[in-house]
């Protein structure tokens, strides 16, 4: 699992059917580093499947590859990175 700032939306012409009832969301994961210095991250942006209503600016949990289809079990669903979790705040020792 990683944290992500969501940049923002994705709107698709077209969608899967198995997917309905959520959107997606653009998010940059960010290193440990990046989220100490508050740092908008530098990493290749990721296209979510989100359900939870996350906004813009937010820091979010994501999982990914087999982990992000394993809430839909046992129904099968093409995603490839989830939002697992919005994070409110975070406390570094």
């Amino acid at each position: 699992m990683r944290i992500a700032r969501v940049i923002g939306k994705l709107t698709l012409a077209r969608s899967e059917p198995a997917l309905t009832g959520a959107r997606y969301l653009i998010a940059v994961p960010l290193t440990l580093e990046e989220l100490r210095a508050n740092s908008p991250g530098t990493g290749e942006e990721l296209v979510i499947y989100d359900e939870l209503g996350a906004s813009p600016g937010q820091l979010i949990a994501v999982s990914e590859s087999a982990e992000a289809a394993a809430p839909f079990h046992p129904n099968q669903k093409p995603v490839d990175a989830y939002c697992a979790a919005i994070l409110d705040t975070m406390e570094f020792a």
